[in-house]
C-alpha cells in the first residue's frame, strides 16, 4: 500500500508508487461502480432515494480519483503532479480489466449504455482513460497549490472542490436544469476541479 506523504519523500512518480497506487485506485473505482449499479436497481417507487445515493457515490468516487493520486505521489511540483496523473491513468486501466473480466460477463450495465456506442462496449474506454487521467492531473495541481499554502491533507485539498461543486449543482437545479442529479454532480465536479487548477496555475508563487 502506498505510504502517505507525511512519511515518504514528496514528488514521487516511481514505478512502485504508480503501479501499486493505480491498482488500489482501480479497485476503489470498481467498488464505486458496483455500489452505483446496486443503487440504480432500487424499486421504482424509490427513485429519489436511488438518485441521492448515486450522487453521493459519484462525489465520493470523484474525491478518490481526483485527489488520492496526489496524496500518494506527494504532489508538490511537476514530478509529483505527473506522478498523480500517471496514477490516475493506471487506475483507469486496472478498472478496465475488472470491467472486461467481471462486470461485462455479469451483464452489470443496462443495454442503453452500449447503445450509446452503436452496440459496442468499447466506446467508453478511451473516454474513461482520458477522464481519469485528467481528474488526477487537476487534483495534483490543486494539491500542490494547497501545499504551498499549508498542509495538503485530503480534506484540505478536496474540500473546496466539493463545496464549490455542491453550490454549482444546487444553483443548476434551482435554475431548472433537466439533468439527472448524479450526472450533474459528475459534470459539476469535473468543471470545478479544472477551474480550480487553472486558478492555482495562474496564481504567482
Amino acid at each position: 500500500m502506498p505510504v502517505t506523504t507525511s512519511s515518504a519523500p514528496l514528488d514521487r512518480s516511481d514505478l512502485r508508487t504508480v503501479t501499486l497506487g493505480g491498482a488500489q485506485l482501480g479497485g476503489l473505482t470498481a467498488l464505486a461502480v458496483v455500489a452505483f449499479l446496486a443503487a440504480s436497481r432500487l424499486p421504482a417507487d424509490r427513485v429519489a432515494l436511488a438518485r441521492g445515493i448515486e450522487t453521493l457515490i459519484v462525489l465520493a468516487a470523484a474525491v478518490a480519483v481526483s485527489f488520492l493520486p496526489a496524496q500518494w505521489s506527494g504532489a508538490r511540483h511537476v514530478e509529483g503532479i505527473a506522478g498523480a496523473a500517471a496514477l490516475g491513468f493506471v487506475g483507469t486501466l486496472v478498472f478496465s480489466v475488472i470491467d472486461i473480466v467481471a462486470l461485462r460477463p455479469l451483464k452489470a450495465y443496462p443495454w442503453t449504455w452500449d447503445a450509446i456506442g452503436g452496440g459496442s462496449s468499447w466506446w467508453y474506454l478511451p473516454v474513461w482513460w482520458m477522464l481519469g487521467t485528467f481528474l488526477a492531473w487537476m487534483g495534483g495541481i490543486v494539491t500542490a497549490r494547497q501545499a504551498a499554502r499549508g498542509a495538503a491533507t485530503l480534506g484540505r485539498a478536496a474540500g473546496p472542490t466539493l463545496v464549490a461543486t455542491l453550490v454549482a449543482v444546487t444553483l443548476a437545479r434551482g435554475l431548472g436544469l433537466a439533468v439527472a442529479l448524479p450526472v450533474l454532480a459528475g459534470l459539476g465536479w469535473t468543471v470545478v476541479v479544472a477551474l480550480l487548477a487553472v486558478v492555482a496555475l495562474a496564481r504567482p508563487g
